[in-house]
């Protein structure tokens, strides 16, 4: 079966369908803080030290992460980086953890300023975590009209639980529970990446609580009976697919295929797991080469840390071999009824064009940006909230 990085990436393979349903709400939602492991804090250090490079060919990316970067990244990390400080940073940020029948989610809860704000649900992609929201969500709660945001961990990705079986439990079900359970029947999300997916499949699944939906890519669904054909632009946007595949693609090839086999070194190294991850901030984002012009050194190492601590880079990765062996396929007749917004960032790795977005979801905004990347929620944090915030103003007019 084959799947095109558009289902891959974003987990579009399971829309209107979910694993099972959690039919009991049981959720109990406490602070959560990120802990203190010195011993896994001194078996970090002696790893990196221990590192063995590799040899290479080139001195520059053509063949994908450059050494002579990656050693200044790790040394930064072993060296200078001190994570009891970037800790107790990150612990500023209102953490909670929610147990859902039975299965623990972390996730932020940013309460917006106001008596009125709307709530949202905000969603990043992989290898991102919530690290890549400390600039967005401020300014969405306290803006006119505020949102109140919650962020939550995907299964299997940092402080939420990993799972224990294939597909064992589906994000969307979860986090319409989360919901509930903080007061808020109905409320607006938003993702990049698998985020997207996850809040096309809440629209599909509870269409009556979705306000509306804001996203950032977009699925190619099987054309039904007496659909147009694709336009130009469709057509050169499926022809840059195959390219993007060819050069940039082999990540998603093994996570879809073989991830476990992967696991063993990235689980084992974190200069490995380095490597494998920051290339992609590279690569995805609008940075013209220059990774540490967009993200500062320290904010790359805390991305990474929560992998690391949490040894959760295993369980990420197979989300992608999840969306396409065990999670059900778009149909010809899905479709997104709450009003959407597409959010096209220049230097992402898809730029859908709107007539695509159209055969899938009830298009009422589509915003082609100046600027930004994979990670707009850090790379461009001004322009994605006043989108967000002109979206959710036309939606309630």
């Amino acid at each position: 079966m084959l799947v095109t990085r558009r289902e891959a990436l974003v987990g579009f393979a399971a829309l209107g369908c979910t694993a099972s349903a959690l039919a009991k709400e049981t959720v109990l939602i406490e602070p959560f803080q990120i802990p203190w492991d010195p011993d896994m804090v001194a078996d970090l250090d002696r790893r990196l030290g221990a590192t063995r490079w590799p040899d290479a060919v080139t001195t520059d990316w053509s063949y994908g992460m450059e050494e002579g970067f990656l050693a200044k990244l790790t040394a930064y990390w072993e060296r200078d980086y001190a994570w009891s400080d970037r800790r107790a940073k990150l612990n500023r940020l209102p953490h909670f953890r929610a147990t859902i029948d039975g299965f623990g989610v972390h996730f932020l809860h940013f309460r917006g300023y106001g008596r009125n704000a709307i709530p949202l649900l905000l969603m990043n992609g992989w290898p991102s975590s919530f690290v890549e929201y400390q600039r967005l969500a401020p300014l969405l709660a306290e803006g006119e009209p505020p949102f109140d945001i919650v962020i939550p961990t995907y299964p299997g990705f940092g402080f939420t639980d990993r799972p224990t079986r294939p597909y064992q439990v589906e994000p969307a079900d979860l986090y319409a529970k989360l919901m509930t359970a903080l007061g808020h029947d109905r409320f607006m999300v938003s993702g990049t990446d698998i985020g997207t997916g996850v809040a096309t499949r809440l629209a599909l699944d509870y269409p009556d609580r979705v306000l509306g939906v804001h996203i950032s890519a977009v699925s190619h669904k099987p054309a039904s009976a007496g659909e147009p054909p694709p336009t130009a632009a469709e057509l050169a946007y499926m022809a840059a697919d195959v390219v993007w595949d060819r050069d940039e693609g082999g990540y998603q090839a093994i996570q879809t295929s073989r991830p476990q086999t992967l696991a063993f070194g990235l689980a084992d190294s974190p200069t490995g797991l380095a490597s494998w991850i920051v290339d992609k901030f590279r690569a995805w984002s609008d940075c013209r080469g220059d990774v540490l012009s967009v993200f500062p050194a320290e904010t790359l190492v805390d991305n990474l840390m929560v992998y690391w601590t949490t040894n959760t880079i295993a369980s990420s990765n197979r989300y992608y071999y999840e969306a396409v062996h065990h999670r059900p396929r778009l149909r010809p007749e899905t479709y997104v009824r709450p009003p959407t917004a597409i959010a096209i960032w220049p230097r992402d790795v898809a730029l859908p064009p709107r007539e695509m977005a159209e055969r899938l979801y009830n298009v009422r905004r589509y915003t082609v940006f100046p600027r930004g990347g994979h990670c707009p929620a850090w790379e461009a944090p001004e322009l994605y909230a006043d989108d967000l915030r002109q979206f959710a103003i036309s939606i309630a007019a």
